[in-house]
């Protein structure tokens, strides 16, 4: 089994704002973790999301991945004029599935959640394939995977 990435607790945090020569060896290793999942953003012009709905939130491995990515300075910074994303240029698909319907209504509260974080952190081509209604039985399970199939081909068409 994949270990998954740690959240940001109060030793992460102590971490990050110990200057990097000054950080014990499981602090250094601490940060290495998140600079390995930057690094990796930054190569690649083509990001891919699986989001499932869970108690109308996204999933604590997606939070903590957010988490582990978006740091100041490195993937978005201050400046006179407000905020700054810097992990510009690069496309996002998001995979939503979700037991109920929840597209275009006020109790979806993940596609502004994250419309507002990955546009906080520069990415501002985000687009979103929905899976729907898979909780309510198989006509809906296949009207959801219909959805989310039309919404595929217009994402990579876009």
């Amino acid at each position: 089994a994949v270990t998954p990435h740690p959240v940001l607790d109060e030793a992460a945090l102590g971490a990050l704002f110990t200057p990097a020569e000054q950080r014990t060896a499981e602090q250094a290793a601490r940060v290495a973790l998140d600079d390995a999942l930057i690094a990796e953003i930054q190569a690649h012009d083509t990001l891919v999301l699986g989001v499932p709905m869970y108690n109308f939130g996204v999933p604590v491995q997606l939070k903590a991945w957010i988490d582990a990515i978006a740091r100041a300075g490195t993937t978005f910074r201050y400046t006179a004029t407000g905020p700054e994303g810097l992990l510009k240029g690069k496309t996002v698909y998001v995979a939503l599935a979700r037991g109920g319907l929840y597209r275009d209504t006020a109790n979806d509260s993940q596609v502004p959640y994250l419309k507002a974080v990955l546009g906080f952190l520069g990415l501002t081509d985000v687009r979103f394939i929905y899976a729907e209604g898979l909780a309510m039985g198989p006509e809906a399970v296949a009207k959801g995977f219909a959805q989310a199939e039309v919404d595929l081909n217009a994402a990579l068409a876009a």
